[in-house]
């Protein structure tokens, strides 16, 4: 064990790494939960969606640690999960399975893009004030759904939205685990947002919203409701409509996990003198590879955690941390019937705190040059109004080639740009 995952070399040892991995699984163990109510939004089973997310979150992990040798986690991401239910099925009129079919396409272009030089020429191309306005849109939005399926923010007639009854005991538990939640964030308390969560479930049941489980330990649910239903839609979803669709998934998943997999390895230690990730190919393929596997188990976009930081930041310093997380799932698999607890109002604290940790790249916006501040404003904006991720990164993708050639610095644009730019005209011609 020593000579395969390098402990060490690295320097750590089985223990430290055991309760790393144990960190980590805490610090992300509310996706379990919270996937499956996101999920069942667009008519998904539940049941299925739980299983398929901690499935997916155990091959992903285990791919990662044994192949990558990286303490890094996976799991179906956040942020695309609600992409998936709210824009392309619930607003898009998409079926369910149609959307599995786009996560399972993008996942093989990711791989590909993993597998060649391809990846840095999609990287290079983009301007970091677009990505980095890519990430702080899905938090805005994320946090959106959050205050909404809470019923903190409500449809107004006169407004488009208002402000919810605070005296509803739905509004009130969710106010009192967000501010459970941010408190213990503020305390860098490693798993403050599931903690939240327990939390917001325990005053709901003591305020008679949220049902007293009638068991915690029950048979595993069957994946048979989701398990290889995109295969039977792969075939209707190669339209000029998808297309901005799969390439919105893509591109999240892509940006997301090189992002998260150079924070977490500069983190651990696994960044070379040149800057590169020690086996950062290996990392992204494990990554792309578990996109693919989580499709067709029956769930949204897996991807690299930053949760994983807090295990990194216990100790774990190679692929044996991930292992542990892996295990910590698998054992969740037989703890279906707290599904029963997770309502809306349960889950809301946890979308609206991790979409406060997606905004903070608002930062890192270039807001005086205007020729890139202006389609990142756009795209976030755009993302929360529109109520689409997909429609707020076609906006500002088709207004950044504008903006330049105003500018008179066409020749700064990328020909990957130029193209992304056309086949999001034709998006909005043919919407």
């Amino acid at each position: 064990m020593n000579k395969f995952f390098k402990l060490e070399e690295r320097g750590t040892t089985v223990s430290r790494e055991f309760i790393a991995g144990l960190t980590t699984f805490l610090s992300m163990a509310y996706i379990i939960f919270v996937n499956p109510n996101t999920l069942g939004a667009s008519g998904m089973d539940t049941g299925a969606v739980f299983t398929a997310t901690i499935l997916a979150a155990a091959v992903g992990t285990l791919i990662m640690g044994l192949y990558a040798n990286f303490p890094v986690a996976l799991a179906p991401g956040m942020g695309m999960n609600a992409f998936f239910a709210y824009t392309v099925v619930l607003m898009m009129g998409y079926s369910w399975q149609q959307a599995l079919a786009g996560i399972f396409v993008s996942g093989i272009l990711f791989i590909i893009l993993s597998a060649t030089g391809l990846r840095e020429l999609i990287i290079n191309s983009i301007p970091t004030s677009l990505k980095h306005a890519v990430g702080t849109g899905i938090g805005f939005f994320i946090a959106f759904l959050g205050f909404q399926n809470s019923g903190i923010i409500v449809n107004n007639d006169a407004t488009l939205v208002g402000i919810g009854n605070f005296t509803d005991p739905n509004v009130l538990i969710t106010v009192i685990g967000l501010i459970v939640t941010l408190i213990l964030l503020v305390r860098k308390t490693p798993a403050a947002i599931f903690i939240g969560m327990i939390v917001t479930a325990v005053v709901g049941i003591f305020l008679g919203v949220v049902d007293l489980p009638t068991q915690i330990i029950a048979p595993i649910p069957s994946l048979k409701p989701t398990f290889g239903a995109l295969f039977e839609a792969l075939p209707s979803i190669f339209t000029a409509e998808m297309i901005p669709v799969i390439f919105s998934f893509l591109f999240v998943d892509f940006f997301d996990t090189a992002g998260t997999l150079m924070a977490v390895g500069s983190r651990a230690g696994l960044v070379n003198e040149k800057g590169h990730l020690v086996d950062g190919d290996k990392a992204l393929l494990a990554d792309s590879t578990a996109t693919v596997i989580g499709s067709v188990l029956g769930t949204s976009s897996t991807t690299s955690f930053v949760e994983s930081l807090t295990g990194v930041e216990a100790g774990g310093r190679t692929g044996l941390t991930s292992v542990f997380t892996a295990l910590c799932f698998l054992v969740m698999l037989f703890c279906s019937g707290l599904l029963s607890v997770v309502t809306s109002a349960v889950t809301a604290p946890a979308l609206i705190t991790v979409g406060i940790l997606m905004a903070s790249s608002l930062g890192d916006i270039e807001w005086k040059n205007l020729e890139t501040s202006i389609p990142s404003f756009v795209t976030i904006i755009m993302m929360v109004l529109g109520y689409s991720i997909a429609e707020g990164i076609a906006s500002g993708f088709l207004l950044y080639p504008i903006m330049m050639v105003a500018a008179r610095r066409e020749k700064e644009i990328h020909p990957v740009m130029w193209v992304l730019s056309v086949i999001f005209l034709i998006h909005f011609v043919l919407a």
